[in-house]
C-alpha cells in the first residue's frame, strides 16, 4: 500500500467523525459534571489503545494546551506489578477489574478502549464499573462488539481498520482535553 492510499483512509474515516460528534459532546458534558462532582475520569485498553489510556491521562492530569489545575485521571496500563501480579495470580481478564474495585467511585467515568469491541479484560472491567455504579463509556470501532451491548455509551469510529479507528480515538480524546481546557481555565 501507498502513503497515498493510507493517507485516503485516514480522510476517509475523519470525513465520518461528524457522525459521533453528539455522542463526543454528550461525554464532554459528562466530564465536565464528573469533575465538578470530584469524580475523576479512568481509562483502560490494550496494546496501542493502552498507550493511547495514557496518553489521554497524561493530557488530563498535566495539561494540554491551557494553564489549568490538574483534571484528575488515571490510566489502569501503568502499573506493571498490578499488571504483572494480577495476571500471575488471577487472570489477564480480569486484570483492569480488580483495579477498578479498588479505585473506582459512583461518580466517575470509565472509559474503555477497544478498537474490536471485544477485549475480554475491558468487557469485564465495564461490567464491574456499572456494578460500582460508575459512568461507562466504550470507545471502539464501528461494529462495537460485545462492548456495544455493555457500556452505557460508545464512541464508535465509522471504521473497521484498527489503526484508522486508533486515530480517531486520539483525535476525540484530544478534542476532549481542548474542551476542558476550555470550559475549566477561568476555574485554574
Amino acid at each position: 500500500m501507498s502513503f497515498s492510499n493510507a493517507l485516503q483512509r485516514h480522510f476517509d474515516t475523519f470525513n465520518q467523525l461528524d457522525k459521533i460528534a453528539a455522542d463526543s459532546q454528550l461525554l464532554a458534558d459528562q466530564i465536565e459534571q464528573c469533575f465538578d462532582q470530584g469524580g475523576k475520569l479512568i481509562f483502560m485498553g490494550n496494546g496501542g489503545s493502552a498507550a493511547d489510556s495514557q496518553h489521554l491521562a497524561a493530557e488530563f492530569v498535566v495539561r494540554y494546551k491551557a494553564e489549568r489545575r490538574p483534571l484528575a485521571a488515571i490510566a489502569l496500563t501503568v502499573d506493571t506489578s498490578i499488571l504483572t501480579a494480577h495476571s500471575n495470580d488471577y487472570s489477564y481478564d480480569s486484570v483492569f477489574t480488580r483495579q477498578l474495585q479498588a479505585l473506582a467511585k459512583p461518580e466517575d467515568i470509565i472509559i474503555g478502549i477497544s478498537t474490536s469491541g471485544n477485549s475480554a479484560n475491558v468487557i469485564d472491567a465495564i461490567e464491574a464499573a456499572k456494578e460500582i455504579g460508575c459512568t461507562t463509556w466504550a470507545w471502539t470501532g464501528y461494529h462495537g462488539g460485545k462492548l456495544n451491548d455493555i457500556a452505557d455509551h460508545l464512541i464508535r469510529v465509522p471504521s473497521d481498520e484498527t489503526a484508522r479507528i486508533q486515530e480517531a480515538h486520539i483525535f476525540v480524546g484530544h478534542w476532549l482535553c481542548e474542551e476542558m481546557d476550555r470550559r475549566t481555565t477561568s476555574n485554574a
